[in-house]
Parts: C-alpha cells; sequence; structure tokens
C-alpha cells in the first residue's frame, strides 16, 4: 500500500510502526456551527482511508477530536472563541452549542455512511493533558508567558514551516495579524490563553484561569491515546500551514523526535468552481441537500469520483448525475444479484486484482470506481459478481449489499406512493400548496424524491 505524505511530498510504502494494528488521528470538528458539505468531503476521505486499511487487514486505533473550546475566529490568537461567540449569538450555553452541533455532526457522518473512529475525544475533557504538555514546553525554553497567554517560541525551534514549505519571515511580511509587543516573533502562537473573569469556559492552570489554544489539543490528546509516536494524521489542505504545522512544532520540541510519520491531507471543495462562503450563500450542508431530494449516498458517490488529493467542484447538476449514476450502480448490482450465469474464477480474480492495486495505490477511488462499473457492465449476470461488488463496496460505502432489501421496500410501496402523488397533484390544482407541501414532505421521509417535468410528475428513490 502505498500513501502521499505531505511532509516528503512523495508517494511512499505504507509501513506502519506495528504490523498489526495502525495508529491514526485526525482532526475533528469545531462543534459550534453545522458542517458544510466541504468540511464533510474531509472525513469522507478520512473514511476511505480507514475502510482500506482494514481491507488490508490493519486493525485500527484510531482518535478524532472534537474541538469545543480554544479555536478562536482568528489564527494569530486574536478575538473571541468560536464556542463563546455561537453561544452569545444563540444565548445558549457553551455547552449546551457544542452537545448540539456534535450530534450533528455524527448524524450527517452516518448518513454519508462514515464510520466512527475507535475514540472521539472532547477537549474540555482533556485539560489536564494539555496543561502538562504545555508546562513541558515552558520548561524546556519552548514557552514563555506574556500579560494574556503562553506563546510557543518558533525562534527556538528550527524545523518550523517544514510541513507547509512556508518562508516565515515572507508570510509574516504580508500577514495581517494585530501586533502583540509581548510575542518574541508575530507568528509565535498560544498554548494558553489566559480569560477575562467573564469568560464562561475557563479552568485553573500555572499561569492562573483561562483555556487551551487551539493547536495544542491535537497534540496533547494523540499523544494521550496514540503514544509518543504515530502512524498517520489527516486533516484538510487547510490546516497544513498553520494548525499542523504548529502541532510538529510543539510536538517535537517536546518530545525531540517526530510524532507523526505521515501526514496525509484532503482537498478543498469548490462550488461552482469557486470557494464556499457564508457571504456568497453556499455553504450547503447535508440537511440541504435532503431537502432537494438527494441522498446523501448520492455526495458520498460524488466525492468518490475525484481523487482526494484534487479539487472537487460542488454544483447542483453536478449531485443530481451523481444521483442518478449512483441508482444505476446499484440498479446493475441488483441485476447481477439475480443474475444465474457461470463466470469464470480468473475474470473474478482479474477484476479483484485491479481494484485492489487501485485503492493501494494512494487511494486512487475514482479508478477503483470505474473498475466496479467494469463489474456492473459485464455481459454476464451472476450472484459471484455481485459478491465480488459486496467486497469492493466494503471500501466504497454505497450499501451495495442493501440493494435488495431497499428495492423490495420501494416496490411494496409503490401503490401508496402514487396515491400521494395523485393527491399531491389534486392538492395544487385547487391551490392547496399547504397540503401539497405536507404530501411532499412525507414522500422525502419516505425516501422519494419528486422532480416536476412537462411530461407530468416522476418520482424516484432519494
Amino acid at each position: 500500500m502505498k500513501i502521499y505524505n505531505t511532509l516528503t511530498r512523495k508517494k511512499e510504502e505504507f509501513q506502519p510502526l506495528d504490523v498489526k494494528e495502525v495508529r491514526m488521528y485526525s482532526c475533528g470538528p469545531t462543534v459550534y456551527q453545522y458542517a458544510h458539505i466541504g468540511n464533510l468531503r474531509t472525513y469522507v476521505f478520512m473514511d476511505i482511508l480507514r475502510r482500506v486499511l482494514q481491507y488490508n487487514g490493519y486493525k485500527l486505533k484510531h482518535v478524532m477530536n472534537i474541538t469545543d473550546v480554544g479555536h478562536l475566529v482568528s489564527d494569530a490568537d486574536e478575538g473571541e472563541d468560536k464556542m463563546m461567540k455561537t453561544a452569545k449569538e444563540q444565548k445558549k450555553s457553551p455547552w449546551e452549542i457544542a452537545e448540539y452541533y456534535t450530534g450533528v455532526f455524527f448524524n450527517d457522518a452516518r448518513a454519508l455512511n462514515i464510520q466512527t473512529p475507535e475514540v472521539v475525544s472532547k477537549a474540555t475533557d482533556h485539560i489536564p493533558e494539555m496543561i502538562e504538555f504545555v508546562e513541558g514546553l515552558v520548561e524546556k525554553g519552548y514557552g514563555y508567558e506574556t500579560g494574556d497567554g503562553v506563546y510557543f517560541d518558533i525562534g527556538r525551534f528550527k524545523g518550523y514551516g517544514k510541513l507547509s514549505r512556508i518562508d516565515l519571515e515572507e508570510q509574516m511580511a504580508g500577514a495581517r495579524v494585530e501586533v502583540n509587543e509581548e510575542k518574541h516573533h508575530p507568528a509565535d502562537f498560544a498554548l494558553w490563553k489566559k480569560a477575562p473573569r467573564e469568560h464562561i469556559m475557563q479552568w485553573p492552570s500555572p499561569w492562573g484561569m483561562g483555556y487551551p489554544g487551539w493547536h495544542i489539543e491535537c497534540s496533547a490528546m494523540g499523544r494521550k491515546y496514540l503514544g509518543d509516536v504515530f502512524d498517520i494524521h489527516t486533516g484538510g489542505v487547510d490546516h497544513i500551514p498553520i494548525h499542523h504545522e504548529n502541532e510538529i512544532a510543539q510536538s517535537e520540541a517536546l518530545l525531540g523526535k517526530p510524532a507523526v510519520r505521515y501526514w496525509m491531507h484532503g482537498e478543498f471543495l469548490l462550488v461552482d468552481n469557486g470557494k464556499m462562503s457564508k457571504s456568497l450563500g453556499n455553504t450547503y450542508t447535508v440537511a440541504n441537500l435532503k431537502e432537494k431530494g438527494y441522498s446523501p449516498l448520492a455526495y458520498r458517490y460524488l466525492c468518490l469520483n475525484a481523487h482526494y488529493r484534487n479539487k472537487l467542484n460542488f454544483t447542483w447538476d453536478a449531485i443530481h448525475s451523481a444521483q442518478v449514476s449512483l441508482d444505476r450502480l446499484l440498479e446493475g448490482a441488483l441485476a447481477q444479484k439475480n443474475g444465474r450465469d457461470e463466470v469464470e474464477k480468473e475474470t473474478v480474480e482479474a477484476f479483484l486484482r485491479e481494484f485492489e492495486e487501485a485503492v493501494n495505490d494512494d487511494l486512487n477511488i475514482p479508478k477503483a470506481l470505474g473498475i466496479v462499473w467494469n463489474v456492473i457492465r459485464y455481459p454476464k449476470k451472476s450472484g459471484v459478481l455481485f459478491d465480488l461488488l459486496v467486497r469492493m463496496d466494503s471500501i466504497l460505502g454505497l450499501e451495495i449489499a442493501d440493494v435488495r432489501e431497499k428495492e423490495e421496500k420501494t416496490e411494496e410501496a409503490a401503490p401508496e406512493i402514487e396515491e400521494l402523488i395523485n393527491q399531491r397533484q389534486q392538492a395544487r390544482k385547487e391551490k392547496n400548496w399547504k397540503l401539497a407541501d405536507e404530501i411532499r414532505d412525507k414522500l422525502k421521509d419516505m425516501g422519494i424524491a419528486l422532480e416536476d417535468t412537462p411530461q407530468g410528475v416522476k418520482w424516484r428513490k432519494a
């Protein structure tokens, strides 16, 4: 198995520290708002990596954090904590905000068939470990106290910038950051922030009441659950220049050696070939996809069509095409399931060999998906090929094994679906829009999407 290591900028043969178990850490969500589909693309990538490792026979110890404190609105350690900001806006406690958005995140992850890591660790449950980590850095001369917190002295760490390959002075020349006269260098980052009295989330520490910096959380929790050195660290490409660079600096400064052997990063999701942003109104969520009648698995299918290290462009036409393709793929899998043709063992083995070569070549899932389509389109139809598809789907996660059950449920419900559509059409004629919307919502809850066309209303499984 080969994977691309961001640190070395090349594909490397994956060799875990323990031949039986892979230890992996993934940066989890900051639970102050709904995760949008761009965020979730990173977790689809994380899930595919998990599944490929499991397919290759590895046991996993996978940790993902939940950031419920310490992530400020500015990467320059300025501004409010994101949790506090949302709590004030919604007139709730930060803990209520965290609980709600954590629940929504995992609901969305389940809808996308994303496996839950073996360890899910909340930042607020690990304050003692973070304080101990910071104390160690201060003792070694890498951390220093100021009026508003404890900062990491990047000038003392000679390897700063090796992940992102940035020239620190060049970067700072063009950066827009508040000048903190007490910092040794403008890019020194917060390990611990001293909290004003009115700040809700704060804990006692050797430096007074306060809360952890965002970057220290991952280093402390990764070390607690995975040890000083572990195999893989994943995240989005947006984490490379600051968050992961800072993780490397503080972990290596404390330990005197690299903590992570392979760094892996998923690329951005674009929307209509541009950036996703609230101001543009295009930060779509899983709920938005469902409202439009699309299955979350259609979005997963869309993600599988682009390599994790390539940008992916989301449009409503693209998700519609993905839904149509997914429906056809499942129909093709059902045809294989019901087939009775004889298929040579060599044919099955050849398909499987090509598929395994693709997924083990730095998760080349687009190529692997093409091989799945070759199996679907194979002239002979056989349960043996369906079993092969199910085996491949242990990585793709498109629920091919459940295709018969879904088909039977839809067939059983077909008369009821047609009756509801007729009732909706009658309500529309009578301009009873409330009833028409209620019927549409009921159909959506049944997993049925409607499409109004010049030829009439068409329905399909969503």
